[in-house]
């Protein structure tokens, strides 16, 4: 059985993954909306990262660890970190995080290998990694997070010039700050 490459993708409404800036800071989940997350990433044992995905992800080595930090939090780091995470830079040159390891670059052939070994799912984080993915025809789900905001400009969280048919699995709303959860699957020919 192949395992599913899953993206997952926090986008505002107009769109984008993160505005003109680089900035996230309005992706932030409620704590309902975390401990969501933490059940639908759970199934996933291995991450493909780009290097600034990577980055942005770092936080959970440290963060998570405290008893002081929400349940939520410190459930998402241990799952986090039990995966195995690979990321794709030519630019960075060492990794620091729990079962990372560091690739050149973004092999399609390779991954499609992935899928056919895995037995858990695979997730997929970061603009341009995902453009290659979807582009490869590699993607079999998403997992998108829809935040009630209109940021105006910035990085798109799909890649343009692909075109993929999708169908609806399920969706659920997070009334306490307007999130939507979209998951649909691939369609295949």
């Amino acid at each position: 059985m192949t395992a599913k490459l899953i993206y997952v993708a926090t986008r505002s409404l107009d769109g984008y993954i993160e505005d003109a800036q680089g900035k996230i800071d309005w992706t932030s989940p409620s704590e309902e909306g975390h401990l969501f997350v933490n059940d639908l990433l759970r199934p996933v044992g291995t991450y493909l990262y780009g290097r600034r995905m990577y980055e942005t992800m770092q936080v959970w080595k440290e963060f998570g660890t405290s008893a002081s930090d929400p349940p939520s939090a410190r459930d998402f780091a241990a799952v986090w970190k039990a995966a195995e995470k690979i990321v794709y830079s030519k630019t960075l040159k060492h990794v620091s995080t729990p079962n990372t390891r560091l690739e050149q670059t973004f092999d399609v052939d390779a991954i499609r290998e992935m899928k056919s070994r895995a037995t858990r799912a695979i997730g997929l984080g970061g603009h341009e990694l995902a453009a290659h993915a979807f582009q490869a025809g590699l993607v079999d789900e998403l997992y998108l997070f829809i935040a009630p905001v209109l940021i105006g400009g910035g990085k798109t969280s799909f890649p343009e010039g692909v075109r993929v048919g999708l169908e609806l699995v399920n969706e659920r709303r997070f009334p306490e700050n307007g999130v939507v959860h979209l998951h649909y699957r691939v369609r295949t020919a």
